[in-house]
């Protein structure tokens, strides 16, 4: 008969308490508890910290994914920081145009920001990983806008001209911005994630002072109203994809730490939210992995987010 050791090369080992370094697929049988254990990926869907920011900003923009992150601009300096998973480092090249309530898309070494103030101004940059060069602005000058995409295939949407408060969308293809339909809520200080052709925009302020819930599908060529998020917010951010997306943070107005996912149907409210509640943070990464990065009140502030993680369960046969 083939035993288990035969098949995979060792014995479930007996132990009075479980290992405090387990391997990943170890199994073991607690004698003390009488349980059978193994290491193995869970879901947990929660943020654990990850390491400060070397200079607090909020107002800023980020792209790029939890191991290879990016943020730039912003309040208190414009030099862009990069990510490792580990930890912030200071990266060479600050933006030309100083500016913070920018949107941003792209990766660590090739990101794109757009919009901002002040002055208002539809400014356009793109980052190689080492600086960043000017080239053709939006059609219209806006800041607290969202966005999406890549660096040579960005959305931008809502924002405001102070006044008025914005539902203007565009499309860049690398090389100019075009024009396309609007968003059916106009608002700024909203969330955004996905690409340019399957965008979602979410949360915002419709109003002087107010949140709002509302959501919308974009499909490339218009905007759809779906479901909307279950808490009203503004200066949120988001991260993901049209149909895996992650809303956090944001506030009306004291910071909040709810957390949202999206399933490309609905919003589902995660019982816990981020440790430290803030608004006006930055976001990047999917919805099994993001970064929640500064913001007010905690600017220096940086949380991973993960759905799935290591972690000794038990294992039952019923």
């Amino acid at each position: 008969m083939t035993t288990f050791k035969e098949i995979r090369g060792t014995a479930i080992q007996v132990v009075s308490s479980d290992p405090s370094n387990p391997e990943i697929g170890q199994i073991w049988y607690n004698s003390s508890s009488g349980t059978l254990k193994g290491y193995v990926f869970a879901t947990v869907n929660a943020w654990a910290s990850g390491g400060n920011l070397n200079t607090g900003r909020n107002l800023a923009a980020a792209g790029g994914t939890q191991t290879a992150g990016i943020v730039f601009g912003g309040l208190a300096t414009n030099t862009p920081e990069t990510y490792n998973g580990t930890s912030w480092t200071n990266a060479s090249g600050s933006i030309n145009t100083p500016r913070r309530y920018l949107a941003g898309c792209g990766t660590q070494t090739a990101a794109l920001a757009y919009g901002g103030q002040p002055p208002t101004t539809g400014a356009t940059e793109k980052y190689n990983g080492t600086s960043w060069t000017s080239v053709n602005s939006m059609n219209t000058a806006r800041f607290s806008l969202a966005g999406a995409g890549t660096q040579t295939a960005a959305l931008a949407f809502g924002g405001t001209q102070y006044p008025p408060i914005s539902a203007a969308t565009e499309s860049y293809n690398g090389t100019n911005w075009t024009s396309v339909n609007s968003m059916n809520t106009a608002r700024d200080q909203l969330a955004g994630c996905g690409t340019q052709t399957a965008g979602l925009a979410f949360g915002g302020q419709p109003g002087p002072g107010a949140g709002t819930t509302a959501t919308e599908s974009w499909n490339g060529s218009s905007w759809t109203t779906v479901n909307s998020l279950n808490t009203s917010r503004r200066g949120l951010s988001g991260s993901g994809t049209q149909t895996a997306g992650l809303a956090f943070g944001g506030g009306v107005p004291t910071a909040l730490s709810a957390t949202e996912l999206w399933n490309g149907t609905s919003w589902t409210s995660n019982p816990t939210g981020l440790a430290t509640a803030r608004r006006y943070l930055m976001g990047c990464g999917t919805q099994a992995a993001s970064l929640a990065i500064g913001g007010f009140p905690s600017p220096t502030a940086t949380e991973e987010w993960n759905t799935t993680a290591l972690q000794t369960k038990t294992i039952t046969v019923s």
